[in-house]
C-alpha cells in the first residue's frame, strides 16, 4: 500500500522511513492538545478568601462557645467592682470593655469590629445582670433584707409624695405603697436594670471593638 510524501508528493511504499526523492521523514508522532477544564461557574477556580488571621479583611464573626468564658469573667469583675463601691454606670460600661479585651486575648487573630464588640458587650451585660440578680436574691433571702428593701422603697415613695401634693399624684403613690404596687415597682426596677446593664455594656463593647478594628486596618 502506497501513500504520498507530505513534502514532495512522491508515492512511497508503506513502512518506508524516509522519502527516496526528498529525504523527508515519513513517521510522525501527533501530540494531542491539552484539554482546558470548563469551570462550573465564573468563580469556581478563584482562591477562597480568608475570613480570619492576622490582618484579614474578613467579616468579624464571634464564636459563641469561645465568647461565654471571657464575657462571664468580665461580668463577674464588673459586679465585684460594683460591690466595692464603684459607680454602677461605670462598671456596666467597663463590663463590655473587659469582655472584648478578654475575648481578644483568647483569640488574638479573630477579626474585631464595632458590631462584634457590641455583641460581646451585650452578652457580658446579660451575664452581669444575671449575677447581680442572683446575688441580690441570695442576700435578701439569707439575711432577711426583704423588709429593709421594702421600707426603703416606701420611704422614697413617701418623700416623693410630699413633693407632689396633687390628688392625682397622691392616688398613684398610694397604689405604689400597696403590696401590689411594690411588686410592680420591683419588677420595673429589675427590667430597668436589665436594659441599662445590656445597653451600657454593648456601648462599651462597641467602642472597644471599633478601637481594635481600627488597629487591625493599619
Amino acid at each position: 500500500m502506497e501513500h504520498s510524501c507530505y513534502k514532495c508528493g512522491q508515492m512511497i511504499e508503506e513502512g518506508t522511513a524516509f522519502c527516496p526523492l526528498c529525504g523527508a521523514p515519513q513517521i510522525r508522532v501527533a501530540i494531542a492538545a491539552p484539554v482546558q477544564p470548563t469551570p462550573l461557574h465564573d468563580d469556581a477556580y478563584l482562591p477562597p478568601e480568608r475570613t480570619s488571621g492576622p490582618g484579614s479583611p474578613g467579616v468579624a464573626l464571634i464564636s459563641t462557645p469561645h465568647a461565654v468564658r471571657p464575657c462571664a469573667l468580665a461580668a463577674a469583675i464588673a459586679v465585684m467592682l460594683t460591690l466595692l463601691g464603684l459607680n454602677p454606670f461605670v462598671t456596666m460600661a467597663a463590663c463590655g470593655v473587659l469582655a472584648v479585651v478578654f475575648y481578644r486575648y483568647r483569640n488574638p487573630f479573630a477579626p474585631m469590629r464595632a458590631g462584634a464588640g457590641a455583641r460581646l458587650g451585650a452578652l457580658s451585660g446579660l451575664l452581669g445582670f444575671a449575677i447581680s440578680a442572683v446575688l441580690s436574691a441570695v442576700v435578701v433571702t439569707m439575711f432577711h433584707k426583704g423588709a429593709e428593701v421594702r421600707d426603703f422603697m416606701v420611704k422614697s415613695i413617701q418623700e416623693n409624695a410630699s413633693r407632689y401634693p396633687a390628688s392625682e399624684y397622691q392616688a398613684a403613690l398610694d397604689f405604689i405603697r400597696s403590696p401590689t404596687g411594690l411588686a410592680i415597682m420591683m419588677l420595673f426596677a429589675l427590667f430597668f436594670g436589665f436594659v441599662l446593664f445590656v445597653v451600657l455594656s454593648s456601648l462599651g463593647g462597641a467602642l472597644t471593638g471599633a478601637f481594635f478594628g481600627r488597629r487591625n486596618s493599619h
